[in-house]
């Protein structure tokens, strides 16, 4: 089977995914996680790939940038896929006092001001929760490999945050202490899940904080992701 997005066939896509935003980062993931690894979509250069994780079968499929996007891939992946559970690991922002540069966020809730899901199925914009079953998975896998592991509410974003005319006027609409991390994606993984009876959840490295002004390193950079990977990686073979 194929859909407008994706040509993979059924058998080539495992029930829990995944999903970084970057498609080079999937082939990262792949290259350096995975054995016995097949690539089993290239549409539109958004790669995709299976192979085994220390045994068990896992997909990782790159959503791009943005609700509507990730709103695209999450969706064919659940309804057509019979996917179960997709867990997002991807970099964010912060302007919360107590997070750092590298912390290792988990979402609990997403919030976002946005017309897609009133435009989807006449929904509202607002709170939308994440797994509560993945969430203790990665919180586990987290705890036995000795990562600290942040949870808390996450801003989903229509506007990249640090393009924006006024950031101060962009941080009133958000209290600092209700929210640990600001992205583009999570809100609209984690309403696809919840229309279609599925799960979701969102592990995301901090790059931009506006309390910690440290220039990274590529080898900073590369740990911490690596991390974060090897979390959602252990937990998806649970």
């Amino acid at each position: 089977m194929a859909t407008a997005h994706i040509e993979s066939q059924l058998e080539d896509i495992a029930p829990v995914v995944l999903m970084p935003g970057d498609p080079l980062r999937a082939k990262y993931i792949a290259e350096n996680f995975l054995e016995d690894v097949k690539q089993v979509n290239s549409v539109r250069n958004m790669f995709a790939y299976t192979g085994n994780y220390k045994g068990k079968r896992v997909t990782v499929f790159a959503s791009g940038m943005g609700i509507p996007s990730v709103g695209i891939y999450s969706y064919e992946l659940y309804n057509f896929y019979h996917v179960e559970s997709i867990i997002r690991i991807g970099t964010c922002g912060s302007f919360h006092k107590d997070v750092k540069l590298l912390d290792v966020i988990l979402s609990q809730n997403a919030y976002c001001k946005t017309y897609f899901p009133k435009l989807l199925d006449g929904g509202e914009d607002g709170f939308i929760s994440s797994s509560e079953e993945l969430n203790q998975k990665l919180i586990e896998v987290a705890r036995r490999n000795h990562i600290p592991l942040k949870t808390g509410n996450t801003i989903t974003s229509d506007v990249f945050d640090l393009y924006c005319d006024s950031k101060e006027e962009f941080r009133k609409n958000y209290p600092e202490q209700d929210f640990l991390s600001v992205e583009m994606e999570a809100f609209g993984l984690f309403y696809i899940a919840k229309k279609l009876g599925k799960k979701a959840a969102c592990l995301m490295t901090v790059v931009d904080s506006l309390y910690d002004q440290r220039s990274l390193t590529s080898e900073e950079r590369e740990t911490s992701l690596k991390e974060m990977i090897t979390i959602a990686l252990d937990a998806a073979i649970e």
